[in-house]
Order: structure tokens, then sequence, then C-alpha cells
């Protein structure tokens, strides 16, 4: 009965700790993970989803210097009907624009709002508004 408690306590942390991955902060994922986790479990699970929230959320934590960079980029915005949201891939009619200084991210302005992708898989990591 615990190790299934333990089971159920982690995964439903791993899904939670997706709002973790969509703010980008290790903060916001802490207190999301805490959130979810104690609404399945109570305590324990505030301090599983917690633990596990914080961890996810530094693993995609941005440099602030990289959104400082690409806002003040002048480019033209792309036109798309697809839902542009955080953990999706851009479609391929996006230009990936270099992100000057940090070779591990690449940008495109879509639907006037900038994004900040992973360039291997195209997927959005972060939309500043």
């Amino acid at each position: 009965m615990k190790r299934q408690l333990t089971v159920s306590l982690i995964a439903v942390s791993l899904l939670a700790s997706g709002a973790a991955f969509a703010q980008s902060t290790t903060a916001t994922g802490a207190v999301s993970g805490a959130r979810t986790g104690g609404e399945v479990a109570g305590p324990v699970g505030e301090i599983v989803g917690g633990t596990v929230g914080a961890a996810v959320g530094a693993a995609v934590e941005i440099p602030n210097a990289v959104i400082t960079s690409i806002q003040g980029e002048r480019v033209p915005s792309v036109t798309v009907q697809e839902r542009v949201v955080v953990g999706e891939p851009l479609p391929p009619a996006v230009e990936l624009r270099p992100v000057p200084r940090y070779t591990e991210y690449r940008y495109a302005v879509v639907n006037d709002r900038r994004v900040i992708v992973d360039p291997r898989t195209r997927r959005v990591i972060r939309i500043i508004d």
C-alpha cells in the first residue's frame, strides 16, 4: 500500500511539474508541485510535489540575459493558426533566429509574442509577453 501511494505521489508530482516547465522558474515549480501534490495526497504529497516541481523548474531555468537580449531585437512577427504553447514544437514554417551569445537557444516572434525555443526539437521553452 505504501509503495502504491509513493508511486502515485511521484507520478502526480511529475505531471504537476508541467506547470513548472511552463513558467520556467524554480519557485513556481515548487509551489505548483506542492499544491498539486497536496491536493492528491495531503502533506506528504506537498513535500514530494514541491521537491519534484522545484527540480524540474531549475532544470529549465532560462537566464535573464537571454530574455533581455531578444527583447531588444527587431524582427517581424509570423502569424500561425496553431496554438503556440510551452512544450509544443513550432510549425516548420516559423524561422528560428539565434539568440546572441546563447547557442543553446533560438527564438522567434509568433503571433506578436516572442518565444524561446530548443533548436533541436523546435519545442517552445518559454513565451515572453
